[in-house]
């Protein structure tokens, strides 16, 4: 197979951990037979420094062209110091979402048994870990409507929703239930929101369709409590764009690390893969980061253009570096590996499976989850 994929690096260590997942995708290519063309652009704080915008037109040209965006990261402290700012770069990521049609982000979170201890929460807490979150992309309140007064002291943010919107993604993760523990938990805040009334209404009428799998709803509150005291209780989390965001990073929370979980954001025409953390622009050039969270994204890339064998490879080097301790500093503590060895590790260690080898007891469960 041949894909064309864009490469948004973006900012901080977005470019340093890309650079990882370009290496793991061409020791795909060269095991598996594709081929693969990589094209990069500039988004985020890099680009406003260049040309004044966060995502410039060409940017967008190439990503609309391109089969897949792969991309790292974005932010800069100059910009989130300073709220008078016409401009910062997460414009540039919010546009291209929109751009692109990307209405769902994908999220799984899956606690490794050989980094159990990792975690801040108790083994007993966390080790059945396994569920994904469902995260509207498209609308709400990071779209709606911003006001500022005059005299600056007074805004408004609006939140906004639409029936279709709540829709098309409710039935992106009530079938990934089906294939999974068949168990949907709706996050919201209905008893607050009127937005909240609109998701429990549309997500109860089409539940009636998936009647395998159960519904339950749990307000913001309650679901970011319940998620730290067991875990292991979700299976897919569907929710909106802000309370996606947030329930998100608390996932990484029981997995130990931010820097190892991965996310898709697909929609039905383009796709995007990049790990959920941030810029960290205190890490940037000191080969620290961890690159696992954008490798396993690159697995999630694989899966979603039915490249199981393929991701699944990805998966075990990245599980074999695990078991191997080579790993980066935030994972174990005092490490002696890199950003860049340990991309060189996982990469090289990329090879078709044979039937002997079996990744089920720490497969993070990627392929359930981003097949449209």
């Amino acid at each position: 197979m041949h894909l064309d994929i864009a490469v948004l690096g973006g900012d901080g260590i977005g470019p340093e951990v890309v650079a990882q997942s370009i290496k793991c995708l061409r020791s795909v290519e060269e095991t598996f037979g594709h081929s693969f063309t990589f094209t990069k652009a500039k988004v985020g704080a890099v680009a406003i420094k260049e040309t004044g915008e966060p995502l410039p037109e060409k940017t967008l040209e190439i990503c609309k062209k391109s089969d897949a965006v792969l991309f790292g990261a974005i932010g800069a402290p100059e910009y989130d110091g300073n709220p008078t700012s016409k401009i910062w770069p997460e414009q540039g990521l919010l546009r291209l979402r929109k751009e692109l049609g990307l209405f769902a982000n994908i999220r799984p979170v899956k606690v490794f048994p050989t980094l159990i201890k990792q975690s801040p929460l108790a083994k007993s807490t966390v080790q059945h870990t396994d569920l994904v979150i469902y995260r509207e992309l498209s609308g709400g309140i990071y779209y709606g409507e911003k006001i500022q007064d005059e005299s600056q002291s007074s805004a408004t943010d609006t939140c906004t929703y639409t029936e279709s919107e709540i829709s098309r993604i409710s039935h992106l993760a009530f079938k990934a239930a089906r294939a999974r523990r068949k168990k949907v938990t709706l996050v919201d805040k209905a008893n607050v929101l009127e937005t909240s009334r609109l998701w429990r209404r549309v997500v109860h009428t089409i539940a009636e369709s998936y009647p395998d799998v159960s519904l339950n709803c749990l307000f913001i509150d309650n679901a970011a409590v319940q998620m730290i005291l067991n875990p292991s209780q979700f299976d897919v989390i569907l929710t909106d764009n802000m309370f996606g965001d947030i329930l998100s990073d608390q996932g990484s929370v029981i997995a130990g690390s931010i820097g190892l979980l991965p996310s898709a954001s697909v929609g039905t025409e383009h796709a995007m893969f990049e790990p959920i953390h941030g810029s960290y622009p205190n890490a940037k050039n000191k080969n620290i980061a961890n690159p696992v969270a954008s490798i396993l994204s690159t697995a999630m890339l694989l899966q979603h253009f039915k490249m199981d064998e393929e991701s699944d490879a990805v998966v075990a080097a990245v599980l074999k570096s695990f078991s191997k301790k080579i790993v980066t500093p935030d994972i174990m503590g005092s490490s002696k590996y890199g950003t860049n060895y340990v991309g060189d590790f996982i990469a090289d260690n990329i090879m078709e499976l044979d039937g002997s080898f079996n990744i089920n007891d720490e497969n993070i469960g990627l392929g359930k989850s981003t097949i449209i």
